[in-house]
Parts: C-alpha cells; sequence; structure tokens
C-alpha cells in the first residue's frame, strides 16, 4: 500500500504545474451555475489528457461531464465543481475543488487495476444553488458508485462539513402601476409586499430554532420612484438542520411571504429555484482515512468549539444520503477572511490555496487507495 501511495503521489506532483493551471485558468473566467462551458471543458480537457474517457452532457446538463478509467468491480466516485458565484467570483474556491478532484483522478488512474477499481471523477455543474448533484444523482449519474469523495477551501482544515438542508425560492409580487404622487390611490405596491414579508421573516426569527437560517435579497423592487411598483422580487434560502425541520419551517416562512401579499392587496407567487438540498452524512471510516492521510501530508486540523461550527449547504449532501461519502474542509489559514468574500475569491490564487488543492488531490488518492485495499473497507462499500 505505501508502494501505491507513492506512486499516487508522484502523480499528483508530477501534474501539479497542468492542475495549478486549471485551479487559475476557471478562477479568471468565473461561469455562474449551469453555465460552466469554459470550466467543465478545461477540466475534462486534463482528465482526457490523462487517459480518462470523458462523456459529457451526461444527467441532460450540458456542464455535466464523467471521466472514466479502469474496469474493477470498485467504483469510486470523486466530485469536481465549478461554477462561480455572482458579483463575486470564485469566492468559494471551486476552482480549487476542481483541481484537487482531477488531480486525484490522475494519480489514481495509473493504479486502477491494482486497485481492482474504476476511478470516475464527475463534472458537477451548479452548486451554487442549482442542485447539480441532485438532479444527477436522480438522473442515474451516479448509479453503481460506491464511495464519492470531494474537498472544499474554507478557512479552516475540517474532516467533515457540517450541512444543513436547504430550499431555494424566487418569490415574485404583482400589484398595479400607478403615478406615486397624482394618483397613489390606485396604485397596489409590490415592493411594499416584500417589506412587509422581510419585516414578518424578522419578527418571526424569535421562535425558530438556534440552527434553522432564513435569508434572502431583492433582485427586483421597481423602476422610478414615482411609478408605483408593480412588481417587485426577491430570492430567499429557507435553512434547517435536517430535511424533516426544514419542511416544518418552509410553510411558516411561506406565510410570511403571503403576508405582505394580503397586507397589500398584491398576489404572490413562491416557486423553487432548485431542489432541495439535504443534511450531510458523512462516512465516518472514510472520513477517518482521510484525516489520517491528510495529517500524513502535513495538514493540520485544529480543534473548534461546537459553538463556533462553520454551517453551510451542499448538494454534496444528497449524495451522501445515497453513496458512502466524504466532504472534508481545505484549511487556507486565512480567517477572517472566508468563504463568499471578494477576499476569499483572491485568496483562492495564492500559493497556500495551489499547495491546498495538491495536498487534497493526493488525500483523496490515498483515502481510495486504503479503502480499495483494506478487506472490511473494501466489503463494506461494494456490498452496501
Amino acid at each position: 500500500m505505501e508502494k501505491l501511495k507513492e506512486t499516487a503521489q508522484r502523480g499528483v506532483a508530477a501534474a501539479a504545474d497542468d492542475l495549478v493551471a486549471l485551479s487559475h485558468r476557471i478562477h479568471a473566467h468565473p461561469e455562474l451555475c449551469f453555465e460552466e462551458e469554459r470550466s467543465s471543458a478545461w477540466a475534462a480537457e486534463v482528465l482526457s489528457t490523462g487517459g480518462f474517457a470523458i462523456d459529457t452532457g451526461i444527467a441532460d446538463l450540458p456542464t455535466a461531464f464523467v471521466g472514466s478509467v479502469g474496469s474493477g468491480p470498485l467504483v469510486i466516485g470523486i466530485c469536481a465543481e465549478y461554477d462561480a458565484l455572482p458579483g463575486v467570483g470564485h469566492a468559494c474556491g471551486h476552482n480549487v475543488i476542481a483541481a484537487a478532484a482531477v488531480g486525484a483522478g490522475l494519480a489514481l488512474a495509473p493504479l486502477a487495476d491494482e486497485l481492482g477499481a474504476t476511478i470516475k471523477v464527475f463534472g458537477t455543474p451548479a452548486e451554487e444553488g442549482g442542485g447539480g448533484k441532485i438532479l444527477m444523482l436522480d438522473r442515474g449519474a451516479f448509479a453503481g458508485v460506491h464511495m464519492a469523495m470531494m474537498v472544499h477551501p474554507a478557512p479552516t482544515e475540517m474532516d467533515h462539513f457540517p450541512c444543513l438542508a436547504v430550499a431555494h425560492v424566487d418569490v415574485e409580487y404583482t400589484g398595479k402601476a400607478a403615478h406615486a404622487s397624482a394618483f397613489p390611490e390606485l396604485g397596489i405596491n409590490a415592493a411594499d409586499a416584500l417589506t412587509v414579508a422581510q419585516t414578518s421573516i424578522g419578527l418571526l426569527r424569535q421562535h425558530i430554532r438556534p440552527t434553522d437560517r432564513v435569508h434572502g435579497i431583492v433582485t427586483y423592487g421597481g423602476d422610478a420612484p414615482n411609478v408605483v411598483p408593480e412588481r417587485s422580487r426577491g430570492k430567499w434560502y429557507i435553512r434547517a438542520a435536517t430535511l424533516a425541520e426544514l419542511a416544518d419551517l418552509e410553510p411558516k416562512i411561506h406565510r410570511c411571504f403571503e403576508a405582505g401579499a394580503l397586507a397589500t392587496g398584491c398576489t404572490v407567487d413562491v416557486t423553487d429555484a432548485s431542489p432541495r438540498y439535504s443534511e450531510m452524512t458523512a462516512d465516518v471510516e472514510l472520513s477517518a482515512l482521510y484525516r489520517a492521510n491528510a495529517e500524513e501530508l502535513g495538514r493540520e486540523f485544529p480543534v473548534i468549539s461546537r459553538d463556533n461550527t462553520v454551517v453551510g449547504s451542499t448538494d454534496m449532501a444528497n449524495v451522501s444520503l445515497a453513496i458512502p461519502t466524504i466532504h472534508p474542509m481545505l484549511g487556507l489559514g486565512c480567517y477572517p477572511v472566508s468563504n463568499h468574500q471578494p477576499e476569499f475569491a483572491a485568496f483562492c490564487t495564492t500559493p497556500t490555496a495551489d499547495k491546498a488543492a495538491l495536498d487534497g488531490a493526493a488525500a483523496m488518492a490515498w483515502t481510495a487507495i486504503d479503502a480499495a485495499t483494506s478487506t472490511g473497507v473494501r466489503d463494506r462499500l461494494v456490498n452496501s
């Protein structure tokens, strides 16, 4: 096993320049969810050069792909993300994720037959609100996969990602336009409806669980101050610890949206913007293997207070409910710079971030080797 790991690490080192170039290239050309045409093509190209057979447009998603190598009975899936955020580009570091996933695949490719494994690297679009992995899961892209892995940059190293379930909703109010000064009595103010809803949600926060989160933005509120806004629109995320708790919270938030309509006389339309993301169930055994490998590479995992646990949401969580899955975090040591800040986007092309991508690739490759060569782990995965 040690020789296998040495070979894998040499593979990451040999591809390091290409992996860093891929990370920086994706970072320099941010593409939003379901629009990642260049990023997905670039990631697939590096894998193809490394011997992977590439199938593009899988699960009826033009920017999704799978690269495959080997034919062994243990099927190992590695997920690459590459979508960016509106306004702040790669402020979640998906360029690092893509490079690490491609690097792990390249490191494992020459070992696939010896490991009795099939290595699949999945290009997964639209993590930022589109639920690409959920669509891929529901449409059979992950069928036959025995374990799934990815890594994600963050301010602090973690062997698992505490996740909340989330519903992404779009809200639109329709009222009636009028001259705001001459004939205000003829108007029905859609912007006011959204204000009432926001106020209602603010008051509701007294009566929701500490683990619940509700946050949103106004995307349209009118065109001119002297015209009563006929329409208003917003985007909201509703989060809870589990899908069950989310199902309890969502109707309360929807009543707040309804309150805006009732108070103003508008009509309201609330629609789902994506499938619901679930809570994460990280595989304990695989997480322990990953952590040991990451520590062997020099990664350090600080003790994190339960009161200061970072929580977010990811569509990888839905994969974790179907397949043994890990989603560790690569610490960049940059706190208080954190994900979804412009400063974090800038940090994701530093030498620290480049090293994290290479370490993440090696740690995932080593974890795959452990899983494939440990009889107990392998049997559990194949027979689960």
